[in-house]
């Protein structure tokens, strides 16, 4: 008869029975203390785990926990292939054994063509609702990839990865959107009191239900469908008991904008009578005596008169009233 002691326990064993329940609690002790990443690594075949990366890629290694992926790692819970490097690269065992080389890397993203790129990233983010139309949004059908937005490794944001500043990064391609944003009438994206996201989802968009003769792109829909104006501007907000066609039809856009403009209020025309009469034009909707017609001086709405070249000084509710069918006060 033999007694040991261990862990403030002290059992008794006989003969060869003793070697082995001494191995099985050194093993139970040794694997409760071995990290939770290298007990899911032991059974993947060709992955390496993200430690190993280290002894090469020593500035990513060591800067990794400040990116949002690092939770695949913190986690302890992910399968080899979505926890850490090997998440997005693949197994990495060949490289380390080849000594390196892109070559030898699964999934190089320099290496690699847009569809893939998309394919590899939506292998953890297509649960994303954001992210659901990403497929048929305009970037992809123009071969433009995530990694031509989001660095990874060295990006310029903390939030979304991006491998520039939000406002500097749509600016190199839409280059005739910052023209826009320079007008003397815009909406403050440059001063950073919004941003390009609060209007558009760079991941594509639902087709939207107002606009439908203008189809504005990857532009994003507040509450039941409504324009992203109204995150903003809620005083304009419905269901008015009288809507204005032009707003209920054509949205926003029909009058303004969006982006910036030479116009007071964003307006599409420098006078805000020339734009009533874009649609108004005295056709029989006016009433008695002629009211809008421009040509006739003894109308009661003489355009060419200016006292009623403002018509919003009487046509206060113009996006839309509870009071009145001609919205006035």
């Amino acid at each position: 008869m033999r007694q040991h002691r261990g862990e403030g326990r002290v059992w008794s064993v006989t003969g060869g029975k003793a070697a082995l329940l001494i191995c099985l609690a050194a093993a139970g002790v040794s694997a409760q203390n071995q990290p939770a990443e290298r007990v899911v690594e032991a059974g993947a075949s060709g992955y390496a785990g993200s430690t190993a990366c280290k002894t090469c890629h020593a500035d990513l290694w060591f800067n990794f926990y400040k990116n949002a992926h690092f939770k695949s790692i913190a986690s302890g819970k992910e399968a080899p292939n979505h926890t850490g490097c090997e998440g997005c690269h693949g197994p990495g065992k060949k490289h380390i054994e080849a000594g390196g080389g892109k070559a030898t890397i699964p999934r190089a993203f320099s290496l690699m063509n847009p569809k893939q790129v998309i394919a590899a990233c939506l292998e953890c983010h297509a649960r994303d609702l954001a992210r659901a139309n990403i497929r048929r949004s305009e970037h992809t059908l123009n071969e433009v990839a995530c990694t031509g937005c989001h660095s990874n490794h060295h990006p310029a944001t903390v939030k979304n990865l991006l491998a520039k500043t939000q406002t500097e990064l749509c600016y190199g391609c839409h280059q005739d959107v910052r023209a826009q944003f320079a007008m003397p009438f815009k909406h403050r994206v440059n001063e950073g009191l919004v941003q390009c996201t609060d209007c558009h989802n760079p991941h594509g968009t639902f087709a939207p239900t107002w606009g439908m003769t203008q189809r504005p792109r990857m532009v994003t829909q507040n509450v039941i469908n409504e324009q992203p104006c109204m995150k903003c501007h809620v005083d304009k907000r419905g269901p008015f008991l009288f809507e204005h066609p032009p707003v209920r039809v054509g949205g926003c856009v029909a009058c303004h904008t969006p982006h910036g403009s030479a116009n007071a209020k964003l307006l599409i025309r420098p006078v805000v009578f020339t734009l009533c009469l874009e649609c108004h034009t005295g056709a029989g909707d006016f009433g008695p005596q002629g009211r809008g017609i421009v040509t006739q001086a003894q109308g009661i709405h003489n355009m060419l008169d200016p006292r009623f070249e403002r018509c919003v000084v009487c046509h206060v509710r113009i996006h839309g009233s509870n009071l009145d069918q001609t919205f006035f006060k």
